[in-house]
């Protein structure tokens, strides 16, 4: 196939400009300084938003086509061939880290077998429905634990900071493959949305599945067997075995009781600081206008994201996991532990805007709290209290303990608590006591963007606790090179949970990494 000839320019326009074709032809041809019958099409490449300094513009990387070749070939699924040979490689987790793991061994030929606790997307919605419709956990298939791990039914955000765009395409192209909307390949922070990604995943799985990559639900691994110094399989809590060539732990942010057997099997294991807080929402009509001004509810912008970051009393505090259009979801994998999280369908349709309102939590802040930053487990076990807190400040059932913004800069009990998004109940707490010697550093950011978001720690506003998972605040310490774990030669430590990653996107690119590792150890 003849590659088309083509010109790539940036361009900044107007967002009605993405509503007409003819419109964005000739500003891109006028841009390029490029002669109209000289130009066959104009492609979008890239697309972000940039609403500063009070101008809302459209920010594009184009493509002009000088001929009409068409070299624009959609993604497909890998060729995986049928892979076989005894023992596989053994993949703990069916998140992000552990699919693209597997999916990447199986590239190079190499068998895979995934153990997953959980249970797969469907039957894990029916679970999912059971804790927000009356509030029963099931602790193994929740909206952490499962088929896709937590990005499955959290939102389906694909921003990473990695600069290796190669292989950020990769893995985009490789979803787009599942079913996911090739508009993920051209938005600058792109989205597939809760309601499309189990699709997605389920189509992954089955593929994987053709190739001989066997996925095991409800198979919760307890501990490692080792041999001769190497690991050389896992033990199943039904007390069955399993051997194989390597082991991968890519267990996601909230699997504290692998995160205690690798420990315990002698592996290197060490506190990663994390960040932790509330989820504070406002209707997206708010958020709208604060953002795009007259623009607001414009075809072209779709639902107002914000992202914030500020310095007070010393600590970071930052928004995170922003949800346009999206909702509040309970997050709990441990019974009587109250925690939230957010998510958004594909088109960030809700009435609410949310995001996670957090603040760093290293060594200083653990000593503040009376815990041992030397203790590899100090984040785990702050996590643990607050959340039993917080679920006891909301009498219980998940019922999330709330307080309006205003309120909680000005250290006071919510009168009453505005409509929100969270399926459960919400009951009135002190949010700010509840957290401490965090509350400082949240409250004086929260009035730092009132001075820049007018209305931000309004009544219009209110925060639900708490916002606890945001990342693993345990690290799995492993080689530079062969990427093994300290420790523990034969162990792959990869992911969220084992301290690598930080969202779906970074999880996928560590495992494929690790898978990479692998093959070449395996030669």
């Amino acid at each position: 196939m003849k590659k088309s000839r083509s010109t790539e320019i940036e361009l900044a326009v107007h967002p009605d400009v993405l509503l007409d074709e003819a419109a964005l032809f000739a500003a891109a041809v006028r841009a390029a300084r490029a002669r109209p019958g000289d130009v066959k099409r104009v492609r979008v490449l890239r697309r972000a938003i940039d609403a500063r300094r009070g101008r809302v513009r459209m920010q594009l990387r184009v493509a002009l086509d000088h001929d009409d070749s068409d070299d624009l070939e959609a993604p497909a699924p890998p060729d995986l061939g049928s892979l076989g040979g005894a023992p596989p490689v053994l993949v703990v987790g069916a998140g992000p880290a552990g699919l693209f793991c597997a999916w990447e061994l199986a590239r190079a030929g190499v068998r895979a077998v995934i153990l997953e606790r959980g249970k797969s997307v469907q039957p894990r919605r029916r679970d999912l429905a059971a804790l927000t419709q009356r509030g029963v956990l099931d602790a193994d298939s929740n909206y952490c634990f499962g088929e896709g791990g937590a990005g499955t039914f959290s939102d389906g955000k694909l921003y990473t900071r990695s600069s290796k765009r190669g292989d950020v395409e990769e893995v985009l192209r490789a979803l787009v493959a599942y079913g996911a909307s090739p508009e993920i390949l051209v938005d600058a922070r792109p989205h597939i949305g809760t309601n499309k990604l189990p699709g997605v995943i389920t189509q992954m799985r089955e593929h994987l599945a053709s190739a001989g990559v066997e996925v095991l639900f409800g198979a919760r691994v307890v501990g490692l067997e080792r041999e001769g110094g190497r690991v050389r399989g896992v033990r199943l809590a039904d007390g069955s075995t399993l051997e194989g060539r390597a082991v991968v732990v890519a267990p996601g942010h909230s699997a504290r009781d692998v995160q205690a057997w690798v420990a315990e099997a002698g592996a290197q294991v060490t506190f990663k600081p994390f960040a932790l807080g509330v989820r504070v929402e406002h209707p997206q009509r708010f958020v709208d206008r604060i953002q795009f001004g007259s623009l607001a509810g414009h075809p072209a912008l779709g639902a107002a994201a914000y992202r914030l970051v500020e310095r007070a009393h010393g600590a970071g505090v930052f928004s995170f996991c922003m949800c346009p259009g999206g909702f509040i979801a309970p997050a709990a994998t441990e019974p009587g532990g109250q925690v939230v999280n957010g998510w958004s369908p594909s088109k960030r349709n809700g009435r609410f805007a949310n995001s996670g309102f957090v603040t760093e939590v290293g060594p200083a802040q653990i000593a503040a709290l009376g815990l041992d930053p030397d203790d590899p487990f100090c984040g785990v076990a702050f996590q643990r209290r607050l959340e039993r807190d917080a679920y006891d400040a909301g009498g219980g059932d998940y019922v999330a303990p709330a307080q309006r913004l205003d309120d909680f800069v000005s250290g006071r009990l919510s009168s009453s608590l505005p409509e929100t998004s969270y399926p459960r109940p919400v009951a009135s707490a002190r949010l700010d006591e509840l957290l401490g010697p965090l509350t400082p550093a949240l409250r004086d950011a929260m009035r730092q963007i009132d001075g820049r978001m007018r209305g931000f720690a309004s009544q219009a506003g209110v925060a639900l606790g708490v916002e606890s998972r945001t990342s693993s605040p345990v690290r799995f310490e492993r080689d530079r090179e062969s990427l093994q774990a300290l420790g523990l030669a034969g162990l792959y430590p990869s992911g969220e949970g084992a301290g690598f990653a930080g969202g779906i996107m970074s999880a996928a690119l560590d495992g494929i990494r690790v898978a990479r590792a692998i093959a070449r150890d395996l030669g």
